[in-house]
């Protein structure tokens, strides 16, 4: 699987796949970038979530700039609360 990174990178980084579990169990974390329609496309997400996987709690959190990273107290509550994290973006 070829893997592209939409940042300007002169010399491109090497990256890989994390390893995938069997399935989804235990609890999602929605990162909503905090670009302009992020949320509206993240709560889309969740309705699909809690139609195909009933059993699977979903959290939300939200950064406050899309200009940087998210703050490393957000990333621990969502290492120590979520299984599973997508992060989205939208314009």
């Amino acid at each position: 699987m070829r893997i592209l990174d939409p940042t300007d990178e002169r010399v491109p980084v090497k990256r890989s796949l994390a390893a995938r579990p069997e399935g989804v169990i235990g609890t999602v974390g929605l990162l909503d970038i905090n670009k302009a329609r992020g949320d509206v496309m993240l709560k889309h997400v969740q309705q699909r979530l809690n139609e195909l996987l009933p059993g699977v709690g979903v959290n939300y959190y939200r950064k406050l700039t899309p200009a940087r990273p998210a703050a490393d107290d957000l990333r621990r509550q969502m290492l120590q609360e979520c299984d599973f994290v997508i992060e989205g973006l939208a314009d």
